[in-house]
């Protein structure tokens, strides 16, 4: 199971590409609304009905947890106390994390990215505290998938996909997709 985090200010294309990628691929992914309903508005206005609220879970089961970026999605993200222990939790279990655009702040706040290359939204890298900033559209280092921003974000769940379900299965993606015609 992969938890999607949306606050309002999340950024579309971001969060939607990469959860229909991952479902593309048969992985289970559930939307999860931080905000008070379950109806959550994306920084352009586009909304969104969340699959469940976040005070109906306790995240346990989960297999990764995804942060899209956006603002102040990203900002609302890292403000809630209740998902940053989530996160910690999931982090102390071993399990992989992943973030685009602006929303790698949240785990470099929490201090759990030093060491770690990873890549975000520029001028984002000041929140990466101890981490390698590469610059780089997509990276993956241990269990960490960070994104660089919007078109950062099929290549993303491709990385996601290749890790859960392989790299057949990814590249059968992006064939069907028309991704490698880019």
């Amino acid at each position: 199971m992969i938890y999607a985090f949306l606050a309002d200010g999340f950024e579309e294309v971001e969060a939607l590409a990469v959860i229909d990628v991952c479902r593309r691929a048969g992985l289970e992914v559930t939307t999860v609304s931080i905000m008070p309903t379950e109806v959550v508005e994306g920084a352009h206005g586009v909304k969104v009905i969340a699959d469940t609220l976040f005070s109906t879970g306790d995240y346990a089961d989960a297999d990764m947890l995804f942060l899209p970026g956006g603002m102040p999605g990203a900002q609302n993200l890292n403000d809630c106390e209740p998902l940053c222990q989530a996160i910690m939790q999931h982090y102390k279990a071993g399990k992989p994390l992943a973030a685009i655009c602006a929303a790698p702040m949240v785990y470099g706040n929490l201090g759990i990215l030093a060491g770690k290359d990873v890549t975000c939204y520029p001028g984002f890298e000041k929140f990466l505290t101890g981490a390698n900033y590469t610059a780089a559209l997509t990276e993956q280092d241990g269990l960490f998938f960070t994104g660089k921003g919007p078109a950062a974000a099929l290549q993303l769940g491709y990385d996601i996909v290749t890790h859960f379900c392989g790299a057949e299965m990814a590249d059968t993606l992006k064939a069907g997709m028309m991704y490698n015609d880019l």
